[in-house]
């Protein structure tokens, strides 16, 4: 299949055009280079350098043999997008083109105003580019866990059925977005929705928990094909954070009690929900939703994982609970449904003892890189 990614020098989207290119697809990689403009703006650089996303394509063609096409540009920009899609054709589009950082959104006014223009903006833009000149094709969109909250109920994958008053029917889960970012993912499924029922169009949107480590099948310890590896608490992840932080021998950052509870998967895990759901489209006039995640841990779990697995490597790790910044339940019931792409043929990487050590190992290698400075800076959700 002809398909376009989206955030193509992003964090899971670089790895996605690898994975993708490497299994038979023609792929194309669109982005702006806004995660890298406001990782300079706000000085919180990856672990280690990643080549811009022409360099990585002409590695990825040495290395493989296998072409990414590349083209810069801004997805808010409709005379831009709409020559992509003139252009290429794509028969699934993978969108990952959205400002990543829920703590970045909530940094003050002007960054929650470029999370909505920029999120909302581009996928508006994707709907009516792909209705107008591919409508038969397939958009895999990357949406969140985030939105649906922490209810006290178990979390459907998508969908509830309901029962009121003597009668039925089947309504999108509720959503209780955490952050400003969240919230403009739950914006997405709802415009996603609307068009759909309007436009007859394929979607499925992915509510994908936080994702950890670098290394794919792909990459294969090429360091100059690895994704970035944030370790600020602004655009790194909670895993990837904990390790870095470990390896620096600065005290692990659990916010609040540390019962915070979501559903985490490895790089490589998310890969391959995303290939299958290209690779098994949706039906026309269907919003499919899969939630995305392997495995569910506390806060607490992934630090106890990081200290046990330092301890085996020879580090001493404190972990340390900091007043928490976020407003957000530190204890409560959290059990979501993720069969659909189990159904589909995931076959889960499971964060073993070994693995975390792998992680850690590779973390370690860049020691010399880490800023302790660009650890911690206390974004707060309320000031």
């Amino acid at each position: 299949m002809r398909v376009l990614v989206l955030g193509g020098d992003g964090y899971i989207g670089w790895p996605t055009a690898m994975k993708l290119s490497a299994a038979g697809h023609e792929v194309m990689a669109v982005d702006n280079y806004l995660r890298r403009r406001l990782m300079m703006e706000i000085n919180t650089p990856a672990l280690f350098d990643v080549p811009n996303l022409q360099e990585r394509a002409r590695l990825w063609n040495e290395k493989s043999g296998k072409d990414v096409s590349v083209r810069i540009g801004d997805l808010d920009n409709w005379d831009f997008i709409s020559s992509v899609f003139e252009e290429f054709r794509p028969d699934s589009i993978i969108h990952y083109a959205e400002q990543p950082s829920a703590p970045y959104s909530m940094l003050d006014r002007a960054a929650a105003r470029l999370t909505l223009d920029n999120n909302l903006g581009a996928t508006f833009n994707v709907i009516h580019a792909m209705n107008e000149y591919t409508p038969n094709a397939h958009l895999v969109k990357l949406g969140t866990m985030g939105e649906y909250g922490t209810p006290n109920i178990d979390i459907e994958e998508g969908w509830i059925e309901i029962e009121h008053k003597g009668r039925k029917g089947t309504f999108l889960f509720p959503r209780a977005a955490g952050s400003f970012y969240h919230t403009t993912k739950v914006l997405d499924t709802d415009m996603l929705w609307f068009y759909v029922r309007v436009w007859d169009l394929r979607v499925t949107d992915l509510m994908q928990g936080p994702v950890y480590g670098v290394a794919t099948e792909e990459n294969d310890n090429d360091d100059a094909l690895y994704s970035f590896l944030n370790y600020d608490e602004v655009f790194g992840t909670v895993l990837n954070r904990f390790m870095v932080q470990a390896v620096a021998g600065y005290p692990l950052t659990v916010y609040g009690a540390g019962g915070q509870t979501r559903g985490y998967l490895h790089l490589k895990d998310a890969l391959q929900c995303v290939q299958l759901a290209v690779e098994n489209p949706a039906d026309k006039g269907e919003l499919r939703v899969f939630n995305q995640f392997v495995e569910t841990f506390s806060v607490n779990d992934l630090a106890s994982r990081v200290q046990a697995s330092g301890k085996r490597l020879g580090l001493d790790v404190e972990i340390r609970n900091l007043e928490n910044p976020r407003k957000e339940m530190e204890d409560h019931y959290y059990n979501p449904a993720h069969t659909g792409l189990l159904d589909l043929g995931l076959k889960p990487n499971i964060l073993t003892d070994d693995v975390m050590d792998e992680m850690m190992q590779l973390t370690t290698r860049y020691k010399d890189r880490i800023v302790e400075e660009q650890i911690f800076r206390g974004v707060k959700w309320k000031k």
